[in-house]
């Protein structure tokens, strides 16, 4: 677990208060305009200790960033992110669990994880005749 320094709790604050998922330099931005004195650098460092402490998600975008969330659900789950304002709806859902773990006693797999991340339109996007 990362060290509580000014910086990472400011990251934390910031965290906590972003609905939507964020690139490093997005949130490094945000802290910048927010008053804070922290480099891009930590800002990544700091976001892949969290990633790997589990306390926040990644998604991969459709242009090859990363993003990152702190996301209100503890189990494991997956997304449903609008690919035009980035509305992110968490989802559990025990149907995709038992494929991947079928999938892979099939194929003599062990320890096997997965990720499903959704990409659509929101109502409110797609109704508006987003892309």
């Amino acid at each position: 677990m990362e060290r509580r320094t000014r910086q990472r709790c400011a990251l934390d604050e910031l965290l906590e208060r972003t609905q939507e998922f964020r690139s490093a330099q997005q949130l490094h931005a945000q802290l910048r305009e927010d008053g804070e004195s922290v480099a891009l650098a930590t800002v990544y460092r700091l976001l892949q200790g969290m990633v790997r402490d589990g306390e926040i998600d990644v998604l991969r975008s459709e242009d090859n960033e990363n993003r990152y969330r702190r996301c209100r659900r503890r189990e494991h789950h997956h997304h449903l992110v609008c690919r035009q304002c980035g509305y992110t709806v968490e989802v559990t859902e025990t149907a995709v669990q038992r494929w991947a773990d079928r999938t892979a006693r099939q194929h003599g797999f062990t320890a096997v994880g997965h990720a499903v991340e959704l990409l659509g339109l929101c109502a409110g996007c797609g109704n508006s005749g987003g892309a």
